[in-house]
C-alpha cells in the first residue's frame, strides 16, 4: 500500500508540473505535508520541483519541533537548512517571542506522546528532543527570555511538571516489582547455599558430592545467582532513592533499569541452573533423560521471563544507546 501511493504521488506531481499554477499548487501541498508530518509529500515535492526548497522555511520548522514530527525536521537537516532555519526563529512571528528551544520546551501533542510507551520513556524522548534542537542553537537562545520572562529550560521543566511526576511513579512501581523478585531471590539462594545437596562428611565437613561435575555447577551458579540477585537489588534501590530531577531521565535513570533488567535475568538463569543440578545430583542416577528433562523444565521460566520483560528492555536500550529518533545528518541537498 505504501509502495503504490508513492507511484501515486509521484504520477500526480508529474502531472502538476503540466499546470501553470506549479508553484501554487506545490507550496500548499508542501505545507500540508508539513502540517500532518508527512515527509514523503515533501520529499517527492522537492525532487519533482526543485524550486520548493525555498518552502523549508521557519514555519516548517516550528510544525516539525512543536509537533514532534522528527522525519520532517530530518529532511530540513539533510537539506543543510536547519541552522540558518533555527537562527531565523529567535522570537519572531510568535505573540511570546519564543525562540526554538522555547518551542522545543512545549509538550508534545498527546498523539506523540503516546507511540512510547511508559512515562519515564516519554520523558526521555522529550528530552532527546530539546537536547538535539539545543545542539544546533546559538548559545544565546539557551539564555533568552521570551515576554513572559522565561528562559527555555523553564518553559521545559514548567510543560513537562506532570510527565515528571507521572515518570517517577512508573520508574518506582517498575523497580519495586524488580526489587522485590531480586530479595526473594536472594534469600532462595543464600539458603540453599547453606544447605548443600547431599550433605557434608560427618568427620571432615566436605560436602559428599564435591567431586561431582553437577556439584561443581551448582555450586558456581548458586553463588553467580546471589551475587547477581544482590547486584540488581542495589541497583534498584538506587533508582529508588533517586533525586528524578528532569535531565536524570536522558540516560541516568534508563542506563540503572537496563542494568537492573538484565542482573535480575541473569540471576534467575542461574538460579534454574543451581536448582536443576541440586536435583540431577540427589535424583537424577547419571541419567540423560533426566538432565534432558530438568534442563527443558528450567528453560521455561528463564523463557517466560525473556519473552515478557524483553520488550521493554529492548526499547531501553534503543531509546538510551542507539542513535535514536534522528538521523544522520548531513549538509547535500536531496536528490
Amino acid at each position: 500500500m505504501h509502495s503504490l501511493t508513492l507511484q501515486l504521488l509521484n504520477h500526480l506531481c508529474t502531472e502538476v508540473l503540466k499546470d501553470p499554477r506549479v508553484g501554487e499548487i506545490f507550496r500548499q501541498s508542501f505545507i500540508t505535508g508539513a502540517k500532518y508530518g508527512i515527509p514523503e509529500i515533501l520529499e517527492e515535492i522537492i525532487k519533482s520541483y526543485p524550486f520548493a526548497l525555498e518552502y523549508l522555511d521557519e514555519d516548517v520548522l516550528k510544525l516539525a519541533v512543536l509537533n514532534r514530527y522528527e522525519k520532517i525536521f530530518n529532511l530540513i537537516c539533510v537539506a543543510g537548512m536547519h541552522r540558518q532555519l533555527i537562527i531565523r526563529t529567535r522570537g519572531t512571528g510568535d505573540s511570546n517571542k519564543d525562540n526554538i528551544l522555547h518551542l522545543a520546551g512545549k509538550l508534545a501533542p498527546p498523539h506523540q506522546l503516546s507511540l512510547v510507551s511508559g512515562a519515564a520513556l516519554q520523558m526521555q524522548r522529550e528530552l532527546h528532543w530539546f537536547k538535539e534542537i539545543e545542539k544546533y542553537a546559538p548559545r544565546a537562545f539557551s539564555e533568552s527570555e521570551n515576554n513572559k520572562e522565561k528562559k527555555p529550560k523553564m518553559v521545559f521543566i514548567k510543560k513537562h511538571k506532570k510527565l515528571i511526576k507521572e515518570g517517577e511513579e512508573w520508574m518506582k512501581g517498575t523497580t519495586q516489582s524488580y526489587t522485590l523478585a531480586a530479595g526473594l531471590i536472594a534469600t532462595v539462594v543464600f539458603a540453599a547455599a547453606i544447605t548443600i545437596p547431599g550433605g557434608n562428611h560427618d568427620d571432615t565437613g566436605i560436602p559428599n558430592f564435591s567431586k561431582e561435575i553437577a556439584f561443581k555447577v551448582f555450586a558456581v551458579s548458586d553463588a553467580l545467582s546471589l551475587f547477581l540477585s544482590i547486584a540488581s537489588v542495589l541497583i534498584c534501590l538506587s533508582i529508588l532513592t533517586a533525586r528524578y530531577a528532569e535531565d536524570d531521565f536522558l540516560f541516568a535513570l534508563p542506563r540503572r533499569l537496563i542494568f537492573g533488567l538484565v542482573t535480575l535475568f541473569l540471576s534467575i538463569t542461574f538460579m534454574m541452573i543451581a536448582y536443576s543440578s541440586a536435583i540431577y545430583l540427589l535424583f537424577g542416577e547419571k541419567k540423560a533423560w533426566i538432565l534432558i528433562t530438568l534442563a527443558a523444565f528450567a528453560c521455561l521460566p528463564v523463557t517466560l521471563y525473556g519473552l515478557l520483560q524483553f520488550p521493554l528492555l529492548k526499547e531501553l536500550i534503543y531509546s538510551t544507546y542507539s542513535p535514536g529518533i534522528f538521523g544522520k545528518h548531513s549538509d547535500r541537498l536531496i536528490r
